[in-house]
């Protein structure tokens, strides 16, 4: 199956919820407006994108204070099914869709998959509540939705690993957006955009597809440059300070080194022929 034909069955069934996808984006968007919609693909081939999921041991573990996770982005180490889907979501036609989905002109996809790509969560993982970078890798442009593809079967909601947003703030309950098979979610990315992704508890893996989209202007007036910033959950005081001081941190390095000390390394780095 070629990517074009992947992306195909994606935009029919976006557009055929586009008016109820409107009005599901348009209750949340004053704070951090989602959406999400079931049975994205067909089963069998989204059985067959989990399937093609390399093992956590051949992706690259995040493992600290902020996250625990196995991450990849090179993606012509993996199996080329990744790359298709991947790429599915950066068709024309469905970044405008998505974008009018939630009142955004001209969004742009990220071919560098940049803190894009697949990822994984195994039993005891975790991402701590954050704000995404704000920017792509050459700070140019605005982050301004991630759209999660979730493609485990059979995960269960008790499970964990599941995205949550934190629309009052983190001193307030989060609402969760259960990971189950076949799900997209899309979430849109702003300086109050707080989210994270819940401890697994299963002794299972639940894989995710993942995009960034960019514009050439921020959602929100409120919008400034911001490294990737993380706190704790509620009621872990020393850890929150921890984080925050790390925030601080980094974000002091980035005002002097506008693109950063080193080089990003989750990006995809294409052969020349590509």
């Amino acid at each position: 199956m070629k990517t074009q034909d992947i992306a195909n069955i994606i935009y029919n069934r976006i557009l055929e919820d586009k008016s109820q996808l409107i009005s599901n984006f348009e209750k949340s968007k004053d704070s951090i407006g989602y959406f999400y919609i079931d049975n994205l693909l067909p089963d069998e081939l989204a059985l067959r994108i989990s399937n093609a999921f390399p093992k956590k041991e051949a992706m690259v573990l995040k493992k600290s204070l902020r996250e625990y996770k196995h991450v990849a982005a090179q993606m012509n180490q993996y199996n080329p099914l990744l790359e298709k889907i991947i790429y599915a979501f950066q068709d024309e036609r469905i970044v405008k869709l998505v974008g009018e989905i939630c009142g955004i002109e001209n969004p742009e996809p990220d071919e560098n998959l940049y803190a894009g790509g697949i990822s994984l969560m195994a039993e005891g993982n975790f991402l701590n509540p954050h704000l995404d970078n704000s920017h792509d890798k050459s700070r140019d442009k605005w982050r301004v939705l991630n759209l999660l593809y979730y493609v485990t079967p059979n995960w269960e909601d008790s499970y964990g690993g599941h995205l949550e947003v934190w629309p009052q703030g983190l001193d307030n309950d989060p609402i969760t957006i259960y990971s189950r098979f076949n799900r997209l979610a899309v979430m849109a990315t702003h300086q109050k955009s707080w989210h994270s992704v819940s401890p697994v508890t299963h002794n299972g893996e639940r894989c995710c597809v993942s995009n960034y989209y960019f514009s050439d202007t921020p959602l929100t007036n409120e919008d400034q440059f911001h490294v990737t910033s993380f706190r704790a959950r509620p009621g872990q005081k020393v850890k929150d300070v921890i984080l925050q001081a790390d925030a601080f941190l980094r974000m002091g390095v980035r005002k002097v080194f506008k693109k950063g000390i080193t080089e990003n390394p989750h990006v995809y780095k294409k052969d020349k022929e590509q």
